[in-house]
């Protein structure tokens, strides 16, 4: 799971932007509801043969005034519909980031990034300490998948003119017609099973044998999809974050991130020196949730990213919007008991700025017009309300005005292609690693072991303590290599995650506890 429209992502991703991931009202009220970068290149192409793709010397990275990362970067040129060669065609922008080493192997990672909606080359630029393990022998290929970063993006303008007060269905059903009918490209052909083909692609194009492919949250998926349709390809896959094709990503998404959350504060009153400050928290968090359903209350903060004054009107939304992506951290949990305090005391403010800034990160890193035709072809057609205990979404600090809102947005959405099978579970004997936390809001552990249902040669590894995606904790990222090195989850060494660990609650703003 920026822009017109938002929805609390059914994926993630931002996850990852986050930590993997609104500012205008109209968009606060979509894109969290839905969860889900200018370098230095020039155009190239396939060399006259068709054998290969042009790169040129470039710098990727993970935003204005980040660090750059030297690369390679190209542009593979694709027909925005692969079953039509004649249709129009869309330039995707590619990275490769070098081997360290001379002793150079000749199976390169592919890291997928989350959302859905996240650029590729953006993700790995934030995250590339977790791959360096990995970088030493071999290449990383990265690719901004169709309408994400430099590839053909599909981006919703923003309408600062309309209020919250203003929001509805129909209103949600307005901004998505707005939202499609000024899209650059046919939305219909920006879904995961023709991203594979790209993938697939790129891999014909820069002369390798096998991709080595790691997906994280929404790239899980992605990864899943490209090993089930080319197996011969794919040498091995880690997945991280693991969203199971058998299910759809939307109707869970409350109920998971409370289970969290009550295991987040449950963990606080077992600790004595938490349970002292915060007694009856999570009654607390109940009746602070009631209250916001109830009325909203103005707030007046600095931007925490801009500085700039922001008046902002704090409800049960962004309450919701702030806990939920808080939890996707183990080092933001442990703020969570000290602001639902202050917040069930009336100071809002702590919340209100996690909110404006988790939610000005997804809207810099999240393109909706990609979300929403991987969301509305996926996901959405296979909702069943029938199959839902609204009572139990009711009764989340989310509630049930998420999911409601991904079945509106998608009944104006048009679905696009999808392959046959493409929500079964992948079978092969490719070795897999699988990646979870037990504290995952949104890709709980038991995901993983659903998607795990019929790979033969997997092993599926849980971070005790952690919350979304896990290639950057504790020992993971030589886990992760060791297990490329070899492409077997035979003998890995992972004794070293039992030194994973949680951080202290703070008990208020100096921090935890001595």
């Amino acid at each position: 799971m920026g822009d017109h429209m938002r929805s609390l992502v059914a994926g993630d991703n931002l996850s990852h932007t986050v930590g993997e991931f609104p500012v205008d009202k109209p968009l606060r009220l979509l894109l969290v509801v839905a969860t889900a970068i200018a370098a230095l290149y020039s155009s190239v192409s396939l060399a006259e043969d068709g054998s290969g793709l042009a790169l040129e010397d470039c710098r990727i990275s993970a935003g204005p005034g980040r660090p750059g990362i030297n690369a390679r970067c190209g542009t593979l040129v694709r027909p925005e519909n692969p079953a039509d060669p004649a249709s129009p065609t869309l330039d995707l922008h590619v990275a490769v980031v070098p081997a360290l080493s001379l002793d150079q192997k000749m199976d390169p990672l592919v890291p997928i990034a989350g959302g859905p909606g996240q650029a590729s080359t953006v993700f790995y630029a934030s995250y590339a300490g977790a791959f360096e393990h990995i970088r030493r022998h071999r290449d990383i290929v990265l690719i901004d998948q169709r309408g994400t970063g430099k590839s053909a993006p599909m981006v919703c303008d923003s309408d600062d003119d309309i209020l919250e007060s203003q929001y509805s269905e129909e209103l949600v059903k307005e901004l998505t017609q707005e939202c499609l009918d000024n899209l650059p490209h046919d939305p219909r052909y920006f879904t995961t099973s023709v991203a594979v083909e790209d993938l697939e692609a790129l891999r014909i194009a820069l002369g390798y044998e096998q991709f080595n492919v790691y997906g994280i949250s929404y790239g899980s998926r992605v990864a899943q999809h490209y090993l089930r349709r080319f197996p011969t390809s794919t040498r091995s896959v880690i997945l991280d974050g693991v969203t199971a094709p058998q299910i759809s990503l939307g109707p869970g998404i409350a109920i998971d991130a409370q289970n969290v959350m009550n295991a987040i504060l449950d963990r606080c009153l077992a600790d004595p020196g938490c349970a002292e400050r915060f007694p009856d928290i999570r009654t607390k968090l109940s009746e602070l949730v009631s209250r916001l359903q109830q009325q909203s209350f103005d707030v007046s903060l600095p931007h925490p990213l801009t500085g700039e004054i922001e008046e902002l009107a704090f409800s049960n939304f962004e309450l919701a919007a702030a806990l939920r992506l808080l939890s996707y951290h183990p080092s933001f949990v442990a703020l969570l008991p000290l602001f639902i305090q202050q917040a069930y005391d009336g100071n809002y403010t702590p919340l209100a700025a996690q909110f404006l800034m988790i939610s000005t990160n997804l809207e810099e890193a999240l393109n909706l017009g990609m979300h929403n035709a991987v969301v509305c072809t996926e996901d959405g057609p296979y909702y069943d309300d029938m199959e839902i205990d609204f009572d139990a979404l009711k009764a989340t600090y989310m509630g049930e005005f998420q999911y409601l809102n991904l079945k509106t947005i998608c009944s104006v959405w048009p679905a696009g292609v999808i392959d046959e099978g493409f929500k079964q579970p992948v079978s092969t004997d490719v070795p897999v690693l699988l990646l979870s936390g037990d504290l995952d809001p949104v890709t709980p552990p038991e995901y993983a072991e659903q998607a795990a249902i019929n790979l033969t040669n997997s092993l599926h590894l849980v971070g005790q303590h952690q919350g979304h995606g896990q290639a950057m904790r504790g020992c993971f990222p030589t886990v992760m290599a060791q297990f490329i090195d070899q492409a077997s989850v035979e003998a890995l060494e992972t004794e070293c995650l039992e030194r994973l660990h949680s951080m202290p609650f703070f008990l208020d703003h100096a921090g935890p506890q001595p």
